[in-house]
């Protein structure tokens, strides 16, 4: 998905920001793109399966430990990308929002889907999915999450 988003920004010829000419912008969103495959993206799906899909595939509720253990593996990444790559930046690309924020953000919304709000204890998070929200248009960002966000409805 990552390679058709790149395609696409490139095709169509979108606003700079969302994969920036300058070439170290480019270079922290294809930092981010590289990372979160096995980081955020890896360890947000992991909650995400063992949390709602596992349990819904066996009949059987994931343990309490196992839970902790697939929790925390998500809690040292996100310390990470909020060191790492938010800084004290607005987006992670800088004052624009781009690419990399926009996956971001969609990998983050599994766990979310699955009951774990991540945001409530990490305000920079917090604030920085309001600007990416904005960025896109709630209406837009809530039809899209739409899915995912009652998957417990299943």
């Amino acid at each position: 998905s990552i390679a058709i988003l790149l395609y696409l920004a490139r095709k169509f010829k979108t606003p700079d920001h969302w994969y920036p000419s300058d070439l170290q912008k480019r270079a922290r969103v294809d930092e981010y793109l590289s990372w979160q495959h096995v980081n955020i993206r890896g360890k947000g799906s992991k909650l995400f399966l063992t949390k709602v899909m596992l349990p819904l595939l066996t009949g059987q509720p994931l343990s309490p430990e196992k839970l902790e253990g697939v929790t925390e593996e998500l809690n040292i990444v996100l310390k990470q990308f909020e060191e790492k790559f938010l800084q004290d930046k607005p987006f992670i690309a800088g004052s624009e929002i781009s690419l990399a924020d926009l996956v971001a953000l969609v990998e983050l919304m599994q766990p979310v889907g699955a009951g774990y709000n991540l945001f409530e204890e990490r305000p920079k998070l917090a604030e920085w999915r309001r600007r990416v929200e904005e960025a896109v248009g709630k209406q837009l960002f809530q039809e899209a999450h739409e899915g995912i966000l009652n998957i417990k409805n299943l």
